[in-house]
């Protein structure tokens, strides 16, 4: 695309600022808009579940700089309101209308709530942006130390169970599930963690739900599903998260659990838009060619900075985007490192670490390493990250007249998944 226009970044996070570093680096000359909600400056979310409830780090502590001179007008505390892609046009409040001549969606997701939560109460907290965290902090500090319950079986879930017991408050999980993490890790993850939060004297309610609701002076009165009822002097809704896309409505594109993108980050319907980040829909080719989304702070970096250049390159040139996903997890001191797909694995097998207490375990998708799980053990992580890497480019059965490596494996796929956008067809194919 000509050096000279403008391009319009939607979302001012962490997948949005790499966008527009990424475009500078990239010699992009021309004029860069980023819009955000939030009036904040981005900043580092993993923290607020932990360093910014105890009170280690500040609200200050947590922006991000830039590390190249981005020249960029700001347009925080504003929220995109549509999308006109046929006239290129971002409606802004008060009628302003912001034309582009490229478009990065970065808009992240917005908290999900509970249906019969007294969510005006303000002992009942969500926890999403740092004006969250800084409530949660007030209420678990100011009151006396009467129990918190933590609603949702995730990671924010767990890590705020585990930050509220570091603070010395009583705890208690109630998850819907019976596995703690279950979808992500699997069952015999899961449950390790929930011995780990047990012998930390939380509390768990697993496979419960909160039928009924009393909010009283002393505190709020939770009946559950299993017939136990708790008393809570704070109330922590983790129970997930759901694609910021209302403002995307009308526009023509696909919004099914996020913005449907193509392997390059363009977003199917436009040639001119691409997508980043926790919004994004795509299939990472080098596992499946099924979109999905990936919730992780290192993937809305690394795709910030592959959705710039494919905006640059355009939707012929651009290269697909295929991450090897990493992330972890910190709970009652343990570090929980995950790379690669876990949830495609159907069995398990244990790495490094002894038969009762595995310290690293693989995850098997037809009998290939698809997904590393690490238990407090960061050395180990990094030999089987990369053996994990090796084991992705290795040919497949089915390629072994021919060595086939991952890249060529992609090309091929990028082309039937691109075909079966093009037809308005579910993506289905795997990479095995």
């Amino acid at each position: 695309m000509n050096r000279r226009e403008r391009i319009v970044i939607v979302g001012a996070g962490l997948a949005g600022l790499r966008a527009a570093e990424a475009l500078r680096d990239q010699k992009f000359t021309g004029e860069l808009i980023i819009v955000g909600a939030e009036t904040r400056r981005p900043y580092h979310r993993p923290a607020l579940s932990k360093q910014l409830l105890t009170g280690e780090l500040r609200a200050a502590d947590l922006a991000l700089h830039s590390y190249v001179r981005l020249a960029a007008q700001w347009r925080r505390g504003t929220s995109a309101l549509r999308l006109d892609t046929r006239r290129r046009v971002v409606e802004l409040p008060g009628e302003e209308e912001l034309r582009y001549d490229g478009l990065v969606i970065a808009t992240g997701v917005q908290q999900r709530h509970l249906a019969g939560a007294p969510r005006h109460d303000p002992r009942v907290h969500v926890l999403r942006t740092i004006d969250d965290a800084t409530a949660l902090q007030r209420t678990l500090r100011s009151r006396p130390p009467e129990r918190v319950v933590v609603i949702g079986g995730g990671f924010t879930a767990c890590e705020v169970a585990a930050t509220a017991r570091e603070l010395g408050r009583e705890v208690t999980i109630v998850s819907r599930p019976k596995t703690l993490l279950g979808k992500v890790l699997g069952r015999e993850t899961g449950e390790r963690i929930a011995r780990l939060h047990r012998s930390h004297g939380v509390g768990l309610a697993l496979g419960a739900e909160v039928v009924h609701w009393i909010a009283q002076p002393r505190g709020i009165a939770l009946h559950l599903s299993d017939g136990q009822v708790l008393l809570a002097g704070c109330v922590v809704l983790a129970v997930g998260s759901t694609p910021a896309v209302q403002w995307l409505r009308g526009s023509g594109l696909t919004l099914e659990d996020g913005v449907l993108c193509r392997p390059s980050c363009h977003v199917v319907g436009a040639s001119d838009v691409v997508a980043a980040g926790d919004v994004a829909r795509w299939p990472n080719l080098r596992f499946e060619a099924v979109p999905r989304r990936a919730e992780h702070w290192l993937n809305a970096a690394e795709m910030g900075r592959a959705a710039a250049a494919s905006l640059l390159a355009g939707p012929v040139d651009a290269l697909p985007f295929i991450p090897l996903p990493r992330f972890w997890s910190e709970q009652h001191g343990v570090r929980l490192q995950v790379a690669g797909m876990p949830t495609l694995g159907k069995e398990t097998i244990r790495l490094a670490g002894r038969a009762s207490r595995p310290k690293v375990l693989g995850h098997l998708r037809n009998g290939r390493l698809i997904g590393v799980t690490a238990w407090d053990s960061p050395p180990e992580m990094l030999r089987w990250s990369a053996e994990l890497e090796r084991e992705l480019l290795r040919p497949t059965p089915s390629t072994s007249i021919v060595p086939v490596t991952v890249s060529a494996r992609v090309d091929r796929l990028t082309q039937l998944v691109e075909w079966q956008l093009s037809r308005g067809e579910r993506v289905g194919a795997r990479l095995n």
